[in-house]
């Protein structure tokens, strides 16, 4: 099996027809509390991006990867590795699946582990860490069954158009067993 594929998942590029499919994900406002978003993204920017992506990661400091299921070659999601920092071999990760239909199917699950493989065993990552709305039980959930640990809560830390919400930061340490 692929190193970037699991039983129902795979991860693969951004390619130049995904723009319509990014287009409509970074621009619906529902996800912009969980991407920090606070302004629309034109088709020019995200032309760019996909192009950006074409370059080493270790050039721009960020991966990100559709989440496609196997059996129909939809893409469900997206999966992001930010913020690379190669000399302390860590990196952000981000996730999203967007529609509602796709949730709970196990898409983010297979995502996550395939990604954290993918960082340790081929980027040489000692760590993973991620930043998690402490409202947002089902991503504490997933990322907490993948081996990430609390290691602190940001008060305050997110401004929504109602109020301040706080932030967990989850780690995980590679733990050098495959």
């Amino acid at each position: 099996m692929n190193a970037l594929e699991s039983e129902t998942i795979r991860l693969r590029a951004l390619e130049p027809e995904d723009i319509d499919l990014l287009y409509q994900w970074e621009n619906d406002t529902n996800i912009w509390k969980v991407s920090n978003t606070v302004a629309p993204f034109s088709k020019h920017i995200l032309r760019q991006f996909i192009e950006n992506q074409s370059y080493d990661i270790y050039e721009t400091k960020q991966l990100r990867l559709i989440i496609e299921a196997k059996e129909t070659d939809k893409p469900v999601g997206a999966i992001d590795l930010f913020d690379l920092d190669p000399y302390n071999c860590r990196a952000g990760v981000g996730i999203l699946i967007y529609d509602d239909r796709d949730k709970g199917q196990g898409y983010a699950s297979q995502a996550v582990a395939t990604l954290i493989r993918y960082c340790f065993q081929f980027l040489g990552l000692n760590q993973l860490y991620c930043n998690i709305a402490a409202a947002n039980s089902r991503s504490l959930m997933l990322f907490k069954s993948k081996g990430f640990s609390i290691i602190g809560l940001k008060k305050e830390w997110v401004k929504t158009t109602s109020d301040w919400q706080d932030e967990y930061m989850l780690q995980l340490i590679n733990p050098r067993k495959f």
